[in-house]
């Protein structure tokens, strides 16, 4: 048995990406972020839907629209295949735990 909240270093100079279970059609990743965001070289272009939840601390998303989406604990959000989008803020006093699944 494991826990989402087990081995979060107390230290995170860069976002983790953790694979919990990848099959042919479905990918669970944990991402742990504290302060970080999407990397500057632009936004994510996914080729499959994205659903997302935050677990702990809080998120910011933006799409290429401009709307912006702030997601606490408990909030999940459901991004679909090619949706251009981007994380803008993470926590940087605690933990932000993100639970994606990918489909």
């Amino acid at each position: 048995m494991s826990n989402i909240f087990s081995n979060i270093p107390p230290e995170l100079p860069n976002e983790i990406f953790e694979d919990i279970i990848v099959t042919e059609k479905l990918k669970i990743e944990r991402i742990v972020s504290m302060g970080q965001t999407s990397p500057e070289s632009g936004w994510y272009d996914q080729s499959e839907n994205e659903w997302i939840i935050v677990l702990s601390g809080y998120g910011v998303i933006e799409f290429i629209n401009g709307v912006k989406v702030s997601l606490k604990q408990g909030d999940y959000l459901n991004i679909k295949t090619h949706e251009k989008h981007r994380v803008i803020e993470t926590s940087p006093e605690e933990v932000t735990v993100w639970l994606a699944i990918f489909y």
